[in-house]
């Protein structure tokens, strides 16, 4: 995705994957624990349910965030009674039946179930179906937060973007002085300016040096040590306002990932059903991320980048004007519900 903006939810797949592996079996299930990061000596499927179910939990009862999963079944396929049980107990899930050999209609089922679980902000989540299809498997996400200390409309300006050595875009930059939790990331040469919402979220704009080491070594260690180094300072803030919608297929993502044999012959998913042998077909994920003077929502110059102005009284300056990362974070857990990078703030 170089040159591109990228925007997704680590969240919402890892759920996704969480609530698969529920089904799964054998090799088929040893790589979605590995895939996902879980150590299946130390971890059983039943430890991993249970994390679950209190993440989102947590989630699920913020005023201002929904998560939740979801199983669209055919009608004529008969799956195992405690895949369901587990699913609709451990994450949530909301359980329907729908007849898939009416594809068009079983697609605008799923969509117009997931418009109204993110308040609109994904409204296609299916193109079509295919007929052989007898499961659909989701989980979706949306947030929306209010900053602590909104930007005042008034003082947004057209301004520069650089997106690269070639080319500049025209944004509505944002502009701010005022108290910020800020970090400097030395190892990396990247600050790190906390947004933080009226709720226990926050939004992490990370500037870098130099995007690409960034990219290569930025794990949830750092968003740790980002929330126990920050520190608060007056700084004047500029950020330039935007509207991003993504959309993935993440079947090739996750066979290099060492997920391969849910999507061949060889996947074991008779924890879903003994009878029929099934296969994972794809794996699709969109998110949107929408930031302006009010809050954000979503369901991702070389040398110092601090300047001071010449004048007293020396207020600092951050200007996201160049490509800059965003997470957006629970503080309390850490929990990162949604992660992207801006090369572009106009497309």
């Amino acid at each position: 995705s170089q040159g591109k903006n990228i925007f997704f939810s680590p969240l919402s797949v890892s759920v996704a994957l969480a609530a698969l592996s529920v089904g799964a079996q054998g090799e088929t299930h040893e790589q979605l624990f590995t895939g996902l990061g879980f150590n299946s000596s130390l971890l059983t499927q039943t430890d991993v349910d249970q994390a679950f179910h209190s993440l989102l939990n947590n989630n699920g009862s913020q005023e201002d965030a929904s998560q939740g999963t979801a199983v669209f079944v055919d009608d004529q396929f008969k799956t195992q009674p405690e895949f369901l049980d587990v699913l609709k107990r451990s994450y949530f899930a909301d359980g329907f039946t729908v007849d898939f050999n009416q594809s068009t209609e079983s697609a605008n089922t799923i969509n117009k179930y997931v418009e109204e679980k993110t308040h609109g902000k994904i409204d296609k989540m299916v193109e079509s179906l295919d007929e052989d299809t007898v499961m659909y498997l989701l989980s979706y996400i949306y947030y929306k937060g209010k900053w602590a200390s909104q930007f005042d409309p008034q003082l947004t300006k057209e301004d520069e973007f650089t997106v690269n050595e070639n080319t500049k875009v025209s944004v509505q930059m944002m502009n701010k002085e005022d108290g910020f939790d800020t970090s400097y990331d030395q190892e990396i040469n990247t600050n790190v300016l906390h947004l933080h919402f009226t709720n226990s979220y926050s939004m992490l704009l990370l500037l870098p040096d130099d995007m690409a080491t960034l990219e290569r070594v930025i794990s949830p260690s750092h968003v740790h040590k980002w929330l126990n180094e920050r520190f608060s300072q007056e700084i004047n803030i500029f950020i330039p306002k935007f509207s991003i919608k993504t959309s993935y297929s993440l079947k090739d993502v996750l066979r290099q990932m060492g997920m391969t044999d849910m999507f061949s012959r060889q996947a074991d998913l008779s924890g879903i059903s003994e009878r029929q042998k099934l296969f994972v077909s794809e794996v699709v994920h969109q998110a949107s991320l929408d930031i302006d003077e009010v809050g954000g929502s979503a369901a991702a110059a070389t040398g110092a980048v601090f300047q001071f102005l010449s004048d007293p009284p020396y207020i600092p300056v951050l200007k996201f004007d160049r490509p800059f990362m965003v997470l957006i974070i629970e503080r309390n857990t850490a929990d990162i519900l949604f992660m992207g990078k801006i090369t572009n703030p106009t497309i």
